[in-house]
């Protein structure tokens, strides 16, 4: 039976549970073409008005990480024999990422990146010195002293 000439019967018709289901019909499939949009992952885009540019490291394309741009997340959880640690540094870094969005709101003007050297977590990024030189340090030994507690490992800003 051609799909061209495909007509509409009792047979074609499937009835489950008291559902109707109709057979799949060409006429009934709708294609459009490709959007050429930019909607890559890790592509980061400047506004309309060049309001807010990009750093250097969001300026660099995604296939250039490790030549010209670096990790985020730097760990050695992905080496031989280090498998039963993964998903705790995961959840880690996600937590850590969080914390200090939430502790230092719109205070870091770049990414925040993790580094983890030994037992010892490094929080680095760039922040925006819009706040007094007080609540700064005030932010810097509250954030340090409770991922410590609640990390269980020292860490440093």
């Amino acid at each position: 039976m051609a799909l061209s000439g495909f007509r509409m019967n009792l047979r074609n018709v499937v009835k489950v549970r008291n559902l109707l289901i109709l057979p799949l019909s060409p006429k009934w499939i709708s294609t459009t073409s490709v959007s050429q949009k930019n909607i890559r992952s890790g592509v980061y885009k400047t506004t309309n008005n060049r309001s807010r540019p990009l750093t250097y490291e969001q300026a660099q394309k995604p296939h250039l990480i490790g030549v010209t741009k670096a990790w985020n997340s730097w760990n050695a959880s992905n080496l031989d024999g280090e498998h039963k640690c993964l998903p705790e540094t995961i959840w880690e870094d996600v937590f850590i990422r969080k914390f200090m969005t939430g502790t230092w709101h719109n205070l870091f003007v770049s990414e925040i990146i993790i580094k983890r050297r030994q037992n010892l977590i490094v929080v680095a990024g760039l922040v925006s010195r819009s706040v007094a030189a007080r609540k700064m340090y005030f932010l810097l030994g509250y954030t340090e002293e409770l991922l410590s507690n609640l990390l269980k490992r020292p860490s440093g800003l």
